[in-house]
């Protein structure tokens, strides 16, 4: 491994049980200062809607508070869901965000609706099919250039020249596909969709098109979800880890709980439900900081990941910033 992998965050932006949405978003913007501080690449705040325990609603507006209390580091959507907006509108907040912040915003785009069918029709969902897509994605790279018109003839002009950096991101072979077409960075969501996540970046390596009109990267460059549980022992990680094993036994059965406190898992879960819960959370690092580095350069050898982009849930702020203080130390030294 000649280049170890740079460390991103993905930010749902968990509401613990005994938390307002208030003091989550705030636990976030600290933790956003503290990766600002620690060295990690970027931070990224995903979009869900409907959902209990998750604060991530207003992508782009949690994108311009992280930014505005960092300097250094890349921060973004991870992602923006196309389909449930209109693409010159996200063209505009994220040239407005760029405007604000400087050429550090990053815009993920995904095709997953991030909530139920009757949210995804509230919030106006159009198509998510790859071409209508793929088209979205020129639309809004042209408003972003130096002459902003599109092939509609009119201007986002606040976005004119930024040419805001854009990625794909994907749990399937599809996804995958669809960045290679387009010539973008490829983020996997390996670390709750695993199952073909070594075919999806092999498909995406395999068919990059470096000629794409909407390339943006020269080669392949793709980023692998992982959960990342770091404490200082092993068992005090795994009992952390606990936390998001609890959240997705909840999705599962479609459960409305805000995050937990760690449990003992194998006496809260049926064996099964315990089994299903692991297999779909199988990306993972969890553990004391030389084990966590250990799972993470296999992982790297496997993959040739250009960046992880780590998630987890924890019920208390402050386990949050020390598993992600020691995953620096760890992992960035």
């Amino acid at each position: 491994m000649s280049k170890r992998p740079d460390l991103a965050i993905l930010d749902l932006v968990g509401v613990s049980e005994g938390q307002s949405f208030a003091d989550a978003i705030e636990a976030s913007m600290r933790a956003a200062e503290l990766a600002d501080e620690q060295g990690y690449k970027r931070y990224w705040f995903a979009e869900h809607h409907n959902t209990l325990n998750l604060a991530s609603n207003a992508t782009s507006l949690l994108i311009d508070r992280a930014a505005s209390r960092t300097k250094r580091i890349r921060v973004g959507s991870g992602g923006v869901m196309l389909p449930n907006h209109a693409p010159l509108q996200v063209i505009e907040q994220f040239g407005t965000l760029t405007q604000f912040h400087g050429p550090r915003i990053d815009l993920g785009l995904g095709r997953a609706p991030g909530t139920d069918p009757l949210t995804a029709q509230l919030l106006g969902r159009t198509s998510a099919e790859p071409e209508d897509f793929a088209r979205a994605v020129a639309d809004m790279q042209a408003w972003a250039s130096d002459d902003t018109l599109s092939r509609y003839r009119i201007g986002a002009y606040v976005a004119q020249g930024t040419n805001v950096p854009m990625w794909v991101l994907g749990s399937s072979l599809a996804g995958a596909g669809l960045a290679a077409q387009l010539g973008l960075p490829f983020a996997v969501a390996s670390h709750f969709a695993p199952f073909q996540y070594k075919e999806a970046i092999a498909l995406y390596r395999r068919e990059f098109n470096a000629e794409a009109p909407t390339a943006q990267v020269e080669k392949p460059h793709v980023m692998v979800g992982v959960n990342v549980y770091v404490a200082s022992t092993d068992q005090e990680a795994e009992r952390q880890f606990s936390t998001l094993q609890q959240a997705f036994a909840a999705l599962g059965i479609g459960k409305r709980q805000l995050i937990q406190p760690p449990a003992e898992i194998s006496a809260l879960l049926p064996a099964p439900v315990l089994e299903r819960v692991n297999g779909a959370l199988a990306v993972r690092a969890v553990g004391s900081p030389s084990t966590v580095e250990a799972e993470l350069s296999r992982l790297a050898e496997e993959t040739h990941a250009d960046e992880f982009i780590v998630s987890n849930y924890f019920h208390d702020p402050a386990e949050r910033y020390e598993s992600q203080r020691l995953l620096a130390e760890a992992w960035l030294k």
